[in-house]
């Protein structure tokens, strides 16, 4: 027989007491009457659920509470003069989320958002509802770099101008946070590099039409400046038309929606490196990646890896189908435009001791002796001669139209890997690619006369160091080509000029007829602005259907690299002109942030996916 203390017997007493003097509710705590609901709900379905995929803290997600919902609609009410952000929500949208995607919150700022939609119970009984919640978003949090020059976390806005057409404008803005010392502890493509040697923060965000961020990615879970392989400097952001975004950092390609879900985070196909600049999402359904080959034999024997040269296509499924090898096809040996660079600012290889500086035949060909590769400006595979930095396709002939900066060329390529077109000054081709240079003429078709990198006609220049060659595709057809390109200016007619300030930059565009083998300029904007809107390296033009309207980022205006010290930090002008116009119908400007690119971002297409 055993023998119960007393203790043992107190215990049991007790806890039979407890039981029954507890409320049989106590069972809906896990027990027989179902699972655990611990949330708070704020209203008639489920909880709220802030930054649900970790990289996209001024979003949220209102829970279904186990309910069918449709007709959903959803508004940020804005702060007293603020920009109204509002949008409907697609059923798939809703089943994909599991609930109600909020989108556009105020950081550090209790929003109110009004939601309104069909709720359905199991037992088919329907309800509209119309009701508001209160979601408190935190302050915006991003990586410092430790130096002065840094003032805030995220951008600083000032909105010069934003015509009423304009009011209910998102944009996107990529910028750059750069020489964080953690970014330079790895060295790709030794003994320099590749896109490792470009390894700086991401500073994403969108702003509303007054300034406002209302939208920024927190990459910290999927970003690591330390590693190799999660490094290096995201670029070459667009918006599909399923409303989610691509981009590249580094060594891996990626697709994600705007709340944050990942549709994909893949590394680089093998035989590849270095992603920078540019994925375009062709037409065709597949990707075009600006990136670099990993392992090529030159004539000479050497093994090198390449630079900025190779285009690779990419099916959904992550498939290399394609992929243009430039140094075949091009003129890796062209070097009057490299001869004309500003070695200080050689796209984003800032270098305030080499500013002003330029290459001579002798330092070209000393590279070569010295075999010298890596990214550095020079001639010859395994260098950084064509520095491609866009690539996009024309679906009316199955080709490619790239920007090579180091060419200051844009360049239509066909699938037979032959060029199509070149436009660019005809200084310096051989015979194999002069015949393919396009010939400028003026709105009449009459020629204009170019030579040694000068035209007679003061309403015609060709780009030089340029950004961004893309395709209008509402305007353009199979005969005739529209092309906005940013000319940043550097190196203009071959030359460097006598002064620095006496340097600018251009947004353009150009009508291309294939047939005739001639290019007019059509419109420009900055040469009139001159110096104070010179943008040395990066920067975007492009074209936007829905309002008719060229958007221009000069990125990098007012950075200066003057007796081997940087003056001034760059503060971008983001702007948007109605179509012929030269005057801007939004000026804003991101006040001391090192740019890159922007563009409008369309949350009608993140949440109502056309038919």
């Amino acid at each position: 027989m055993k023998t119960i203390t007393k203790s043992a017997l107190a215990a049991a007493v007790l806890g039979a007491l407890m039981l029954s003097a507890a409320p049989t509710t106590v069972m809906a705590a896990g027990g027989a009457s179902g699972a655990a609901v611990k949330y708070a709900k704020q209203g008639q379905i489920g909880e709220v659920i802030t930054n649900p995929y970790r990289i996209a803290p001024l979003t949220a997600i209102i829970r279904s509470g186990g309910y069918t919902l449709t007709d959903v609609k959803v508004r940020i009410v804005p702060k007293e003069n603020g920009a109204e952000i509002k949008y409907d929500v697609d059923r798939s949208e809703v089943l994909t989320h599991g609930g109600i995607p909020v989108f556009g919150l105020y950081p550090d700022y209790v929003n109110t958002v009004e939601v309104s939609y069909t709720r359905t119970d199991l037992t088919g009984e329907k309800k509209a509802v119309n009701e508001a919640y209160k979601i408190y978003a935190p302050p915006v949090y991003t990586e410092g770099n430790g130096t002065v020059s840094q003032k805030s976390t995220m951008f600083d806005t000032t909105v010069v101008k934003a015509d009423p057409e304009f009011k209910d404008r998102l944009y996107l803005v990529n910028n750059l946070l750069v020489s964080p010392p953690k970014g330079s502890r790895v060295v790709w493509n030794n003994p320099s590099g590749g896109a490792l040697e470009w390894c700086f923060y991401p500073q994403n965000a969108i702003i509303d039409a007054t300034g406002e961020v209302r939208w920024y990615m927190n990459v910290d879970s999927i970003y690591d400046m330390e590693s190799v392989y999660n490094g290096g400097v995201m670029m070459g952001f667009q918006q599909g038309d399923d409303g989610a975004l691509t981009w590249g950092y580094g060594q891996r390609y990626v697709k994600y929606d705007i709340m944050g879900r990942e549709v994909f985070n893949r590394r680089l196909p093998a035989g590849y490196e270095d992603f920078s600049h540019s994925f375009d999402q062709a037409q065709n359904g597949n990707f075009l990646l600006r990136v670099a080959a990993n392992d090529v034999r030159r004539p000479d024997g050497r093994n090198v890896r390449t630079v900025r040269d190779v285009i690779a296509e990419v099916n959904p499924a992550g498939r290399v189908v394609d992929d243009w090898r430039l140094w075949e096809i091009l003129d890796p040996y062209r070097d009057v435009v490299i001869k004309s660079l500003d070695q200080g600012a050689v796209c984003l290889n800032l270098d305030a001791d080499s500013a002003g500086k330029t290459l001579s035949s002798a330092d070209l060909a000393a590279m070569d002796k010295e075999e010298h590769f890596g990214d550095i400006t020079g001639v010859g595979i395994g260098r950084n001669w064509a520095h491609v930095n866009s690539v996009d396709y024309d679906p009316t002939d199955d080709s490619i139209i790239i920007s090579s900066r180091h060419q200051s060329a844009i360049i239509k390529i066909g699938r037979d890997k032959k060029v199509k077109w070149i436009l660019g000054a005809p200084d310096g081709w051989q015979k194999a690619w002069a015949d393919k240079v396009l010939k400028p003429v003026d709105k009449d078709g009459n020629p204009i006369k170019c030579e040694q990198g000068k035209c007679e006609n003061t309403t015609f220049d060709w780009t030089w160091t340029q950004h961004t060659a893309f395709r209008i595709d509402s305007k353009s057809d199979k005969r005739f080509v529209y092309l906005t390109a940013f000319d940043n200016g550097d190196g203009r007619g071959l030359e460097q000029p006598p002064l620095p300030d006496m340097k600018y930059s251009r947004a353009v565009v150009y009508k291309v007829d294939q047939e005739k083998g001639t290019v007019e300029q059509l419109w420009e904007f900055g040469k009139e602005r001159g110096h104070a809107w010179y943008s040395p390296v990066t920067s975007l033009t492009q074209y936007e259907a829905d309002k008719d309207s060229i958007m221009v980022y000069s990125a990098t205006p007012e950075m200066q690299l003057v007796k081997g010290k940087a003056v001034g930090a760059p503060n971008p002008y983001l702007m948007e002109f109605k179509w012929g116009s030269t005057e801007p119908a939004v000026e804003i400007r991101i006040n001391g942030s090192m740019g890159y690119q922007a563009m409008p971002f369309r949350v009608e297409k993140a949440f109502h996916h056309a038919k």
